[in-house]
């Protein structure tokens, strides 16, 4: 049987991948990278259609072929901020042409950001709750809000503790569907050196979002890490952070 344009198109690319993960030195270089770009905040330079989404483009590419793959009907994100994300992903979403809708949660959500996003023109797929992402009010009111979703992807990015995390992945990872993805951004934080470790902030070495991951992992057989998914990107904030529900 011969092998069709688009398949051997695909093998291709499967072997540069496993290529890209076999090689130490690019593996190597990648986090030479990603260290000396920290200082300068590297990920605040990014807007989508008009909001600063502090996010990796590599990582909001990955993010694009998941959705556009698991074509979710429910994005539950942890953490507003400008709300760069929220519009992101309510973008893919409308691309989809379904009644897809992002749900945003954080504990402060500041006015002028609300504002920004109730006025966008995409507002209409986007909902945000304001309070404690772990907290029992808000679980039960995001399961509900779940029932019936054929296809639910969740991104976690609010508080990086260890604790918070790690609560937050057992509330939200049961939301998601087979197939779909529970994305936990910045546990880059446990491959920083000391130096580069946040001074400001309660997380740090052994004590942030990778060290969580780790931890809900021993827990369930239904997430496995998809190392293919970072080694391509190479350059990623959520080293061991693409978790895939298998089951």
């Amino acid at each position: 049987m011969s092998t069709s344009p688009q398949d051997a198109f695909q093998e291709e690319v499967r072997q540069n991948i496993r290529g890209l993960m076999a090689d130490k030195d690019v593996q190597a270089l990648s986090r030479v990278w990603m260290r000396e770009i920290t200082p300068y905040k590297y990920a605040y330079n990014f807007t989508w259609m008009g909001r600063p989404i502090i996010q990796f483009p590599q990582d909001m590419l990955a993010l694009q072929e998941i959705v556009w793959k698991v074509q979710p009907d429910l994005i539950i994100e942890t953490g507003i901020a400008h709300g760069g994300s929220l519009i992101y992903s309510a973008s893919l979403l409308q691309l989809l042409n379904g009644n897809g809708k992002v749900l945003g949660i954080d504990i402060d959500i500041r006015p002028h950001n609300k504002e920004a996003i109730l006025a966008h023109p995409l507002a209409h797929r986007i909902e945000m709750l304001e309070g404690s992402s772990i907290s029992d009010e808000m679980a039960e009111t995001v399961r509900k809000r779940a029932e019936g979703c054929k296809s639910v992807l969740i991104i976690l990015d609010s508080n990086h503790t260890h604790e918070h995390v790690l609560k937050e992945l057992q509330i939200y990872a049961p939301l998601c569907t087979t197939g779909s993805y529970v994305i936990v951004y910045d546990t880059l934080v446990e491959d920083m050196p000391a130096h580069l470790q946040p001074t400001d902030r309660p997380w740090g070495l052994g004590n942030n979002p990778k060290t969580a991951v780790h931890e809900y992992l021993k827990s369930t057989e239904r997430f496995v890490i998809d190392k293919e998914l970072q080694a391509k990107l190479l350059l990623t904030v959520a080293p061991d952070g693409w978790l895939k529900c298998i089951q």
